[in-house]
């Protein structure tokens, strides 16, 4: 197993944290929702596997590239 980080692709706000720490994740299950010129966009799992860490909380700004949180895959 190994640890792979998940980065948003665009800057915008944490909207919503759909996954929790320890889940298992199909691919392309939503783990964050940010929102970004008033669209929802999901922050999807690359592949399947278990979430070890969220890195940003709801509210939060993030910027394209960040990383915001990791999984076990």
């Amino acid at each position: 197993m190994s640890v792979i980080d998940i980065e948003s692709e665009i800057a915008g706000k944490v909207w919503k944290i759909e996954a929790e720490i320890g889940e298992t994740l199909d691919e392309e299950d939503a783990i964050i929702i940010l929102e970004s010129m008033k669209m929802e966009i999901p922050v999807d799992a690359p592949e399947d596997g278990k979430v070890t860490e969220i890195l940003v909380k709801e509210g939060d700004p993030v910027t394209e590239g960040q990383v915001v949180a990791r999984m076990e895959v």
